[in-house]
């Protein structure tokens, strides 16, 4: 078949000629019936290094700004912003990268394909419903009730080690990663992130345990959604194709999640106890709401949260939930959740929409460069034996979305039972590896990046990720 006899976008996987003898041979056929496939895995290639050099990126611009603003008082002018620093910042902000590449894929596509279908694979290719919903839940979560709520339950549990730093940073890492199996992993990332930033974070740790936590929430949120086949994002995309309950998730890879999660916390609270032991004798900053402004202008800070505000967030969380599924649902439900914040705003905090936006801007900018993958990643997940195919998911999960991993795990015909466990088991595993290899982690990233100086170092997270993901692994492959 002629190249770009097919001008659909992306080319159907059933267009393609049969597999050759070899992997490369496949991919080489498929190269050459579209070559518009090599473009637009290349220019996801720069997107993935963009994301390793955004910190430099904002080193620059902080450079840059300090220079500009020196000269300016230097001369006697007043002080303003830098049009390049502002450039090289924007430039150094991980959550606009894959956007920003987003933009060169669609000139691609349109330089090949033409306009209409370039807006036909936005419209009906790429499904945004996930993006949606991060921000959404994200927003939901880190409100004051939401998070008051959290806290409350969380410290009932800490109380047990007398409240101290150790005492809440298991606490966290341990049953917070297991919501995510009930209120959905994005949520239970944002209630995670938030308290260890206010409970462990503030206290001034090292950078090295810093991004050893970060890693480690980021893995045990991950596998933690298996309890259930309905909350973690690369459980979804396979449990109704495959039939999968939540008995069957439970059975597959709940108790060994399980098992994973607790092994992890012991090993990282025994590496840094001593840590952990000296963050219990600094003070505890002190909590300061942010003041809500009232009608006559004044600011005042929120008053006491009462239980009908608490069970009103509770009830637009479970909604949020259940209609996961419906974008047009449950953004509805929060534009009536934003109206309803407004009317009980003395009971408040500041609900700052900037981080969820940004962090949907991340995963959708992601799933439009992933929808452009499956041309590779197909046969190469039907090609492997069991153990090979575990390792391949892992490590494809490390560039890519793991719920994009599982996804395209549906679409290879005839794969066993044990194939469908082993491509799973890899994509949860790896969940923690990267920013982008769970849909939970730019959530994390955005609300604890201030305490890795605005930006979260990639490789600093994989250093922190490695050790309870090879336990992950072991847990999923020898239990």
């Amino acid at each position: 078949m002629a190249p770009f006899l097919i001008s659909a976008i992306p080319t159907p996987l059933a267009a393609y000629p049969p597999p050759a003898e070899t992997l490369w041979g496949t991919l080489a056929a498929r190269l050459q019936l579209d070559p518009l496939n090599g473009v637009a895995s290349a220019i996801f290639a720069l997107a993935i290094l963009h994301t390793f050099v955004t910190s430099r990126f904002a080193a620059r611009a902080h450079r840059v700004q300090r220079r500009h603003e020196e000269r300016l008082l230097a001369a006697g002018r007043p002080v303003r912003p830098s049009v390049r620093a502002e450039l090289l910042h924007f430039l150094g902000e991980v959550e606009v990268v894959f956007g920003l590449w987003a933009v060169v894929l669609l000139v691609a596509l349109v330089a090949a394909r033409g306009w209409d279908q370039a807006g036909r694979y936005l419209d009906h290719g790429v499904d945004f419903t996930e993006p949606l919903f991060v921000v959404v839940v994200m927003a939901l979560a880190s409100t004051r009730p939401i998070v008051a709520l959290a806290e409350a339950v969380l410290q009932r549990i800490a109380s047990l080690g007398g409240g101290r730093p150790v005492a809440w940073w298991l606490t966290i890492l341990t049953v917070g990663p297991l919501l995510g199996s009930f209120i959905t992993e994005p949520a239970a990332m944002t209630i995670c992130a938030l308290l260890l930033g206010r409970r462990v974070f503030d206290l001034g740790p090292s950078a090295r345990f810093r991004y050893a936590t970060l890693g480690l929430l980021f893995v045990n949120v991950s596998i933690g959604g298996t309890l259930t086949h309905f909350a973690a994002p690369p459980v979804l995309m396979v449990a109704r194709s495959w039939g999968w309950t939540t008995l069957s998730m439970m059975r597959l890879f709940g108790w060994r999640a399980l098992v994973a999660i607790v092994v992890s916390n012991a090993v990282y609270l025994f590496l840094f106890r001593r840590e952990l032991r000296e963050l219990a004798l600094r003070p505890v900053p002190k909590e300061v709401d942010l003041p809500e402004q009232g009608p006559d202008g004044r600011f005042a800070p929120p008053l006491p949260v009462p239980g009908w505000v608490t069970l009103v967030h509770v009830l637009f969380m479970a909604w949020t939930v259940f209609t996961a599924h419906h974008p047009v649902l449950f953004v509805g439900g929060f534009l009536f959740f934003l109206g309803f914040a407004r009317a009980s705003a003395p009971y408040q905090g500041r609900i700052d929409l900037r981080a969820p936006l940004l962090v949907g801007f991340f995963l959708g900018g992601l799933v439009v460069h992933g929808g452009l993958q499956g041309w590779w990643i197909a046969p190469m997940l039907a090609s492997l034996p069991q153990v090979p195919l575990f390792a391949a998911a892992l490590a494809l999960t490390a560039f890519n979305d793991n719920a994009l991993v599982t996804h395209l795990a549906t679409l290879v015909p005839g794969l066993g039972e044990t194939m469908k466990v082993a491509v799973v088991g890899g994509a949860i595993a790896g969940g923690g590896l990267t920013v982008i290899a769970n849909a939970p982690n730019p959530a994390g990233q955005a609300l604890l990046s201030r305490y890795f100086g605005g930006s979260v170092s990639p490789l600093g997270l994989l250093r922190g990720a490695v050790l309870p993901t090879v336990i992950a692994v072991c847990a999923f492959r020898l239990l």
